[in-house]
């Protein structure tokens, strides 16, 4: 059962980031899997039974992230993550341009939302139409999320596509979107509350990622 992180965690990601090397995490792996690795997939694990509780029907895996970077995009980086996350997202062989839920800690803060994190062209041209054709939908999400805690980021395209107004120009001149509340290393970070308040995020942010799920169903527009 998640009894919420420990101050040995934040501890361990500022070593691996300050220190990563093999020889110092190899000193220190059993600090990683006791106070990183297992406490959050017990929390990845129980977020992920509400979530299944609540919302059966979107049929949401766990996927939990593991320290070691990929040896063939390491660009000058050293061999380890210091910040781990989890996601609940669709089949893998079915994610591709799809929206996933996320959670993640790393030595300065940890965060959690939802979003779309390499999607194709053609997904953001459908959200693009879809603002043009009906607006109104995604301008009562746009305003709901206004106080909510999270806020809407990704990379913006240099040169814009539209302008559909103030409220929905951030969404349509996006290339990726996500939703993403960030909070200091302190309080629910290191108490059992924290699957509440990561639950009842993602249970806020169902509509949002039900609207970028039903992009795949649209037709892909003339004009990308």
């Amino acid at each position: 059962m998640f009894q919420g992180f420990s101050q040995q965690a934040v501890d361990f990601l500022w070593g691996i980031r300050f220190n990563n090397e093999r020889s110092w995490f190899l000193e220190h792996k059993q600090e990683y899997l006791t106070y990183v690795a297992e406490p959050l997939r017990q929390l990845g694990e129980e977020v992920q039974q509400v979530m299944e509780e609540k919302s059966p029907e979107l049929g949401l895996n766990l996927h939990v992230s593991r320290i070691y970077r990929d040896a063939r995009r390491l660009h000058g980086r050293g061999p380890y993550k210091d910040h781990l996350w989890f996601t609940l997202r669709r089949p893998k062989e079915r994610w591709v341009s799809l929206p996933a839920f996320y959670f993640e800690i790393a030595p300065e803060y940890y965060s959690f939302g939802m979003g779309c994190y390499d999607p194709t062209p053609v997904t953001m041209a459908k959200l693009r139409a879809r603002i043009d054709r009906d607006p109104k939908p995604l301008e009562k999400l746009a305003r709901k999320l206004e106080g909510s805690g999270f806020v809407l980021e990704g990379e913006q395209y240099k040169r814009p596509k539209g302008d559909p107004g103030p409220l929905l120009y951030p969404w349509y001149n996006r290339k990726s979107i996500s939703l993403t509340r960030d909070e200091n290393c302190e309080g629910l970070l290191f108490q059992p509350e924290l699957v509440q308040q990561v639950a009842q995020g993602f249970c806020f942010l169902k509509p949002y990622y039900e609207y970028l799920m039903d992009l795949a169903g649209d037709a892909p527009p003339e004009r990308i």
